[in-house]
């Protein structure tokens, strides 16, 4: 009986944790360009980000309840926990990084440094020791996404702002080991997703409520919000969180480095702004290298067995 292969998707297979990972970041890459556009009203940049969480972590919840019931009946709920004040603390520190040092190095330290944090924590809980070509790559992408936000222009830099994007780095890289190690021991990855930021709705309510919510009155701010909410939170983290089944942490985040580079498109062909020539070199510099870190690992040789010994041969003397 001859037994016909299932067929695959553009999305299965080795490439379906990378492929993932990139539209979550395409998704993210896209919440610069649709907040410029809100701020440009009476929005609050402070509002605007508790908003975003607010709403993308209940929508996450609400068309996830069931399983995130089932996951916190589990108990050993303290790392998602954990994690969910991460991803609320996150948004705190990366907007305190880029009002005190600017956003090309708050974000080239925040969004940089979370790959390398990541990397280092996943090793230090999995006793996983990123590959050397993860390491090279991550350090191209890095290098090439320095390149393309700050254009080869001199920045002034804060060191209070400093800290603040590497708090950041960090806190990404928290809750993003934290989800990982959640779904490599069984849970779904919408349930850990639907924890995680319907946790950072509820810490980032009270700052919402406090920063004011009359903005959401214009109907260009409060669509922004739900794009915000909806698109670049709830299903950017589903995706996320679904390519985090099939790719390494440390590999993932690297991956997400994708996002400054889908901006800088986005500023280019919507905001009209304009990219240096150091700009175009990091873009490139930053593709290549996720590239390389998406292709999947070479496949090990299997061990070949035994060979068989060949049969031995009887000499007959002829008589």
């Amino acid at each position: 009986m001859v037994s016909i292969p299932a067929k695959r998707g553009p999305f299965r297979g080795a490439a379906a944790g990378p492929a993932g990972v990139i539209a979550a970041a395409v998704l993210w890459g896209t919440a610069g360009t649709a907040g410029t556009l809100a701020l440009a009203g009476p929005a609050d940049p402070i509002a605007l980000a508790a908003a975003r969480l607010v709403i993308g972590g209940t929508v996450l919840a609400a068309v996830s309840v069931r399983p995130a019931r089932r996951l916190l009946a589990r108990g050993r709920t303290l790392p998602l926990a954990l994690a969910a004040a991460a991803a609320a603390a996150y948004q705190l520190c990366f907007f305190g990084a880029v009002t005190r040092t600017g956003v090309a190095v708050g974000t080239v330290v925040a969004i940089g440094s979370g790959p390398v944090f990541t990397g280092l924590l996943s090793w230090a809980y999995d006793r996983r020791r990123p590959g050397r070509r993860w390491a090279l790559a991550t350090a191209a992408a890095v290098a090439g996404c320095a390149a393309l936000v700050s254009g080869g222009e001199a920045v002034g830099v804060d060191p209070l702002g400093v800290l603040l994007a590497l708090a950041g780095g960090l806190l990404y890289a928290f809750y993003a080991v934290a989800a990982s190690r959640a779904i490599a021991a069984g849970a779904p990855s919408n349930a850990v997703m639907a924890v995680m930021f319907g946790g950072a709705a509820v810490v980032m309510l009270p700052i919402l409520l406090w920063r004011g919510i009359a903005w959401l009155g214009e109907p260009h701010a409060l669509l922004a919000a739900v794009y915000l909410g909806c698109v670049t939170t709830a299903l950017a983290a589903f995706l996320y969180g679904r390519g985090l089944r099939a790719t390494p942490v440390a590999r993932a985040a690297t991956l997400t480095l994708a996002e400054p580079a889908v901006a800088a498109l986005l500023g280019l062909a919507v905001l009209h702004e304009r990219l240096t020539a150091v700009s175009w070199a990091g873009l490139a510099l930053l593709g290549a290298a996720l590239v390389v870190v998406a292709r999947p690992d070479p496949a090990r040789p299997e061990p070949s067995g035994p060979v068989p010994a060949e049969p031995a041969v009887t000499a007959q003397s002829s008589a």
